[in-house]
C-alpha cells in the first residue's frame, strides 16, 4: 500500500469492500470489511485472544474501543451489553464508516464510530478494550495511550492485547512507571504470542487489602 497503511486517515487503496462471517461475542455474523483497514479478512490474532481473555463488559455506561478498525471489538462489546453505549474510536474513516455499517446491519444502535476527537471531553469509561496500533511508532503510541487511560472511570480496567516480539513487556513496564499513582498494571493473559495486559484505575481513597487476623 505504499505510504497507505490501516491506521491513515483516508486510504488511498482501492475499497474492495467484502462479506466475512466471523464469531463475535459467541454468535457467528457476517460482516463487511475492506481494504485499507486492519485484518480485513478475519479476526486477527490479537484480538480474538483480548476477547477470550476479557471479562463480560460492564452493562451499562460508555465502553471505548480504542483503534476500532472495522469493529469487532467494538460490536462484541455491542453485543455482549446492549445496555450500554460503545464508542468505537479510530483515524481511519474507511474503518468508521465499516464499523458503522457493521452496527446497522446486526441491529445495535448503541454504538458510536467517531473520530477522536469527536469523543466528548466529560464523557470516562467502565471499560476499555484495545489491540493498540503499534506500528504507528513508540511516541504516537504513548500519547495515544496517556490520552485515553486517564478517562477510565474509578474501578475500571482498560485491557491491552500487544503482541510479545513487538514490545509487549517493554510497554508494560512503561504503563507501570506512566500510571504509578492510582493505577496498577499487570499482566492478565498469554497467548498465541500476544500478551493481554490489565490497567486498573482505583478508587478514591484506593482500597487498601484487609489484614488477616
Amino acid at each position: 500500500m505504499g505510504s497507505d497503511h490501516y491506521f491513515s486517515a483516508t486510504p488511498a487503496s482501492p475499497e474492495n469492500l467484502r462479506r466475512v462471517r466471523v464469531t463475535l461475542a459467541g454468535r457467528d455474523v457476517e460482516v463487511t470489511t475492506a481494504g485499507g483497514v486492519f485484518s480485513p479478512d478475519h479476526v486477527d490474532s490479537g484480538t480474538a485472544v483480548l476477547l477470550a481473555n476479557t471479562p463480560p463488559p460492564p452493562p451499562g455506561g460508555n465502553l471505548l474501543d480504542l483503534g476500532s478498525g472495522w469493529g469487532p471489538i467494538a460490536l462484541s462489546l455491542a453485543l455482549d451489553a446492549p445496555r450500554a453505549t460503545v464508542w468505537a474510536v479510530d483515524v481511519n474513516e474507511r474503518a468508521l464508516d465499516l464499523v458503522r455499517r457493521n452496527a446497522a446491519a446486526l441491529g445495535l444502535e448503541n454504538v458510536n464510530a467517531v473520530l477522536p476527537d469527536d469523543v466528548p471531553d466529560d464523557v470516562t469509561f467502565r471499560t476499555i478494550r484495545s489491540n493498540p496500533p503499534i506500528r504507528v511508532g513508540k511516541n504516537e503510541l504513548h500519547g495515544l495511550l496517556e490520552r485515553w487511560i486517564p478517562r477510565l472511570d474509578e474501578r475500571a480496567d482498560a485491557w491491552l492485547v500487544v503482541q510479545r516480539n513487538l514490545g509487549s513487556d517493554s510497554l508494560q513496564r512503561w504503563l507501570a512507571a506512566t500510571f504509578e499513582h492510582g493505577y496498577s498494571v499487570h499482566r492478565a493473559a498469554t497467548g498465541r504470542g500476544f500478551r493481554v495486559i490489565k490497567v486498573r484505575r482505583h478508587g478514591t481513597p484506593q482500597t487498601e487489602a484487609i489484614p488477616l487476623p
